[in-house]
């Protein structure tokens, strides 16, 4: 695909990746403040108060006094739990403080700051052990209740659900998070695990394909040299089956190494899951490749063919949406199959294909295959068709 390479730089300037682990310290920072940011509205009716002019200087002084000092323990409590957790014992102090002063305030300055307990609902649920804070959060509505009976019953009862609802919502995205994070360290260990698996069977293939080849080599060598003085038409023979030996070897090697080098669809099917979910590309892939039957050269062009088609997406499309299907057709030239990638991007400024384009045409040429790519009406399609090798049903893959 031949989008141009101004779109390249699109998605790499979001300001929040959203989806992603932070990649630099500002990108951790910029998250922290939006997230804390956004309770900060329940300070309006506070500060309003305090503006109003309706308390004595004393009282006005005191007011904001207690606001600066409630907001701070507030962002320290949280900003902080958001990254290394506090020690428990001084979380819970926090907390209670924050309650302690809120019911202070509200009972001093007036049912203008009952919003206060919204933040201290917040605290409870975002940094206590999830089955305290299902008791905490009800407790802190419980307080603001009995405050209220003493400053403002009516404006205390219009918020304690807000109170309720916030808290308990915050226990849901906290859990959220961590389940996240724990989903990010399992994929980060499977891939290891699999790194190492793959290792393993390196090491197992070698062994077999080496081991017995090595080990005639060196019995043949052996008894060519025990030979050599006395029987050189025996030692010449030894000698010959050592140079056959090694040859197969040498052809045993080289075949292994291929089919480690030759890429698997079922690999680059995978690949582009994580790769088109890495650029915020919302990806339709098939779970199964169907490829009973077909020739590993038929099946290593159409991954090339999916690795550059999906390269092409996530650099230059600036596609939000891509669907890859694999399906199996019969033709009257035989079974083929046929890999399809369409992505709804803005498309490339190029008059023609591109070197990829090209490469890939030629790839699948020797395969005995065909490359279509194209404007489609809502983004772009590339269509790889390769000689399945075996008639088989019509079928999709997706």
């Amino acid at each position: 695909m031949t989008q141009g390479p101004g779109a390249e730089t699109v998605g790499a300037e979001r300001m929040i990746p959203l989806g992603q682990p932070p990649r630099t310290g500002r990108d951790l920072l910029l998250r922290k403040l939006l997230w804390i940011g956004v309770w900060l509205v329940f300070l309006s009716s506070p500060i309003h108060d305090l503006l109003s002019g309706h308390h004595t200087t004393a009282g006005t002084v005191g007011g904001w006094l207690g606001l600066a000092v409630f907001v701070g323990v507030y962002l320290t409590l949280v900003f902080r739990n958001m990254g290394t957790p506090l020690a428990p014992r001084f979380v819970i102090i926090l907390v209670a403080f924050l309650g302690v002063l809120a019911t202070l305030l509200c009972l001093t300055l007036g049912p203008s700051w009952f919003g206060l307990y919204c933040y201290v609902s917040v605290a409870c649920g975002a940094t206590l052990p999830l089955r305290a804070a299902y008791w905490a959060i009800p407790g802190t509505a419980g307080v603001m209740l009995l405050v209220g009976l003493h400053v403002g019953e009516r404006e205390a009862q219009d918020l304690v659900i807000l109170v309720l609802l916030i808290g308990f919502a915050m226990t849901g995205v906290v859990q959220l998070i961590r389940t996240t994070v724990e989903l990010r360290r399992a994929r980060a260990t499977v891939a290891q695990l699999a790194a190492n698996e793959e290792r393993l069977r390196l090491a197992r293939d070698l062994h077999d394909l080496l081991g017995h080849s090595l080990s005639l080599i060196t019995l043949k060598s052996e008894l060519a040299g025990r030979m050599l003085p006395g029987h050189p038409d025996k030692a010449a023979q030894q000698v010959a089956d050592i140079e056959q030996v090694s040859r197969q070897a040498l052809v045993d090697v080289r075949e292994a190494v291929t089919g480690y080098r030759r890429p698997r669809l079922a690999a680059e099917l995978a690949g582009a899951q994580v790769a088109l979910a890495a650029a915020a590309v919302t990806a339709d892939i098939p779970a199964e490749t169907g490829l009973e039957g077909v020739p590993e050269d038929s099946e290593s062009a159409l991954a090339w063919a999916l690795r550059e088609a999906v390269t092409n997406v996530v650099r230059h499309s600036g596609a939000s949406r891509c669907t890859v299907e694999v399906l199996r057709r019969q033709t009257l030239d035989g079974p083929v199959l046929e890999l399809s990638v369409e992505d709804n991007g803005s498309g490339g400024s190029g008059k023609g294909p591109g070197n990829g384009l090209t490469g890939l045409t030629e790839r699948l040429e020797k395969a005995g295959g065909t490359l279509e790519a194209g404007r489609v009406r809502h983004g772009f399609r590339l269509v790889a068709r390769v000689p399945a090798g075996t008639a088989a049903d019509v079928g999709s893959g997706s």
